[in-house]
């Protein structure tokens, strides 16, 4: 199972970026996937997910602005990042889980994720 992030990079204030998340190993169609954004102390705070439904569901900090999506006939995990903030800037690292968590907005649900990637950084200026 691999999961490689891309997209990463600067933006201006208002501005907006993609990011990828293309997987290896198994069907994204059959899987729950998110967003995550490492915090203070590499804390992973849950951004965007998506259920193995459809259903999707923000972080309150991000809801309007950012979209996640997937195309399952590429396999691809996608955030739509846009009118960005400053304090959008972080490391963003994609999970998937064959289930979806009881509780997405729970303190540790990172915990409930067994895939990883590697993450890539937004930096955002103002």
């Amino acid at each position: 199972v691999q999961l490689v992030e891309s997209g990463g990079g600067s933006a201006q204030a208002g501005g907006s970026v993609r990011l990828s998340c293309a997987v290896s190993g198994f069907a994204t169609s059959n899987y729950c996937m998110a967003w995550f954004r490492l915090g203070p102390e590499n804390k992973r705070e849950g951004i965007a997910i998506i259920n193995n439904d459809g259903s999707t569901d923000y972080a309150d900090s991000v809801k309007g602005r950012f979209t996640i999506s997937k195309d399952n006939t590429k396999n691809t995990l996608y955030l739509q990042m846009n009118n960005l903030k400053s304090e959008d800037t972080g490391f963003y690292i994609c999970a998937a889980d064959k289930t979806p968590p009881l509780i997405w907005r729970a303190t540790m649900v990172s915990r409930h994720f067994a895939y990883w990637g590697q993450g890539t950084q937004v930096t955002v200026s103002s």
